[in-house]
Order: C-alpha cells, then structure tokens, then sequence
C-alpha cells in the first residue's frame, strides 16, 4: 500500500518572514510529514478592495495582512529549495488566482492545491488543469452539483491525477460536521482517490479517515497556539504535530498488513497453552470409574485435553486412579 501523504498546513503563520518560514519548515519535517503547504495570495488578482472580510479577519482588513505576508518569486523559490533540497520535503501551496498559479509554476511545484472556495472558480481550475500536475481538491464548502463540475473541467482540460479532499469549511471543526460518511460516496462518485483536510483539533478525525481509505491527510500546524494568525488557535503544535503523524504511520501499518486467523493462532501457540483450559479431575476419581461432568473441572495450562473436548471423555471407564487437580489423559482412560 501507498504510504500515506501527510501535509502540515501552515497558511500564512510565517506572517512574511522568510525565517519564520524556514522555522516551520525545519519543525515539519522532524515531525515526519511528507510535505508542507503555505497560501499564496495575491490580493489584487484575488479579491475587491472593499471584499468583507471573514469574522475571524478583526485586527486588520485582508488587503493588509495579505500585503504584510506576501512572498515575492524571489522569496518563494529560497523557501521552496530550502524545504527540498535541505529538508527533503515537498513544498506546497494553495492558490486563490490564476496569477498565483503562473507563480508556482515559475519556481516548479510539483502538484497544485486547489482551496474550497476555489472550487467553483472554474477559469483558475481550467489553468491550474492545463499545467498537467497532480491537484489537490478541496471540497469543504461544495455542492455534489458544484464538485462535480468542477471534476469535469479538470478532466476536460488535461488534469489526469486528482485527489478529492473531504473538508468542512469550519474553524475549528466540530466532530459532528467532520463528514467522514462522505469520504465513500466520492469514491464511489467519481472513482478517484480521496482524502481529508482536517480543521478538528485531535486526531480523530485523520485516524477514521485513514481507516475509510484516505490517502492523503491534511492538518494545520502551527509553532504555537499563541501566534498571530487566524489558523493558529486551531493547528497542531510541534509535538502534537509529531504525535499525530507517528498515529497516522501506526494505523497505516495495521491496516496494511492482512493477516491469516489460522496462521496466526500458530503463531501463539505458547500463548494458547498459557491461557487455555485442560480437563482435569474435580475429585479423586478411582479405577474402573465411568468419567460423568461433576468430576470434571477446566483448568490452566492448556497443554493436556482442551476444555472443548470434554464430550468425547464422558461415559468412559478410567484404567487409573486420578487423583483430584491432575490433568486427564488419554492413555488413563478406556
């Protein structure tokens, strides 16, 4: 099985300092995740002047936390060698225009993120489909009707790999809204492989995914809870971050592995004998004695007669005296 691909979602929590952003990428990838994905925005391409902001955006309006935060190509492309190239893990970033997508293209992504409030921005969809690269799509505000367009201009304009991420557009995410019921239904929909972008704050969610066939897993990161950000009340820190991925590879291995009931149970053999019950006399039981079930008792090891073959020495004549507390054997029986 395909190892599953984990990435660290950090937004914008760098807060445009390439430093910051060279920190979380060094803590990502101690956390063992395969990849890490940053935001790139470009306001004016992306949004009106006078666009509302989200509730969570009170401090400052968009155009200034975007115009604070923004990397330039010369900026992303040191951030993009410095996770390959010294970290050895993908560097990923969603992107909300098409002017965004011409950017990551320059400094060489491997594959395109695809955010939920882009999935019905279908000229960004044609252009991201047309540079042939794996996509990420994420669904969390979606209608079926809107997903499935949004499928269909991929596929019509070239896109050939796409992963379908189930997400909820929620910050945090209650368990309720998590939705993994409907990891099934698209793959079932749309024959492609699925997902979860992960906004809850445990592991639960990434854990039930994985066991319902996600392959990729998507969860926010942050260095700490107490950073400026939107994001970073509701990510992951350093040491959960690692705790989680080391779950996801745990469950990943047991699911991996289909195991054989018969050739397992050889393999506890020792243990069987241990635990499992022998047939042993209740009382003294003397020579010439027809074996009825009051003398009989169960009892550890399970190393004489089981326990689950008491009927076939019912009604026999014992060649012995047994004492009480002694196993029965075949050779003192009849």
């Amino acid at each position: 099985m395909k190892k599953i691909f984990i990435i660290a979602e950090i937004g914008n929590l760098h807060n445009g300092s390439i430093e910051l952003a060279k920190c979380f990428i060094k803590k990502v990838a101690l956390c063992g995740a395969d990849a890490i994905k940053f935001q790139t925005h470009i306001f004016d391409a992306e949004s009106l002047p006078d666009a509302p902001n989200p509730p969570y955006f009170k401090t400052e309006s968009r155009k200034d936390y975007f115009g604070r935060t923004a990397f330039n190509f010369s900026q992303w492309r040191k951030i993009k060698k410095y996770a390959e190239e010294k970290y050895g893990i993908e560097f990923m970033s969603s992107v909300f225009s098409i002017e965004a997508v011409d950017l990551l293209e320059r400094i060489g992504v491997k594959r395109h993120k695809i955010p939920s409030g882009e999935v019905t921005n279908i000229p960004l969809l044609e252009k991201i489909a047309k540079t042939k690269k794996p996509v990420l799509l994420s669904s969390g505000m979606s209608t079926w009707r809107e997903l499935d367009r949004a499928i269909e201009v991929l596929k019509i304009n070239g896109c050939r790999n796409i992963t379908i991420l189930q997400c909820t557009s929620m910050y945090p995410c209650p368990l309720e809204k998590v939705g993994l019921n409907i990891l099934e239904d698209l793959k079932k929909r749309y024959c492609l492989p699925v997902g979860l972008s992960d906004h809850t704050l445990g592991f639960s969610a990434s854990i039930g995914a994985v066991i319902l066939g996600a392959r990729v897993i998507e969860k926010h990161f942050t260095l700490s809870r107490k950073m400026c950000g939107s994001d970073a009340k509701h990510s992951l820190e350093p040491n959960e971050f690692k705790k989680f991925v080391q779950e996801i590879r745990d469950i990943e291995k047991i699911i991996s592995v289909k195991l054989d009931k018969d050739k397992l149970s050889k393999e506890l053999k020792n243990m069987k004998i241990i635990f499992e019950k022998s047939i042993v006399a209740r009382k003294y039981i003397p020579k010439g004695t027809k074996i009825t079930f009051d003398m009989l008792a169960f009892k550890k090891p399970g190393d004489g007669i089981r326990a689950d073959r008491y009927r076939e020495i019912l009604g026999r004549k014992t060649k012995v005296d047994i004492p009480k507390n002694i196993q029965i054997l075949w050779k003192m029986l009849e």
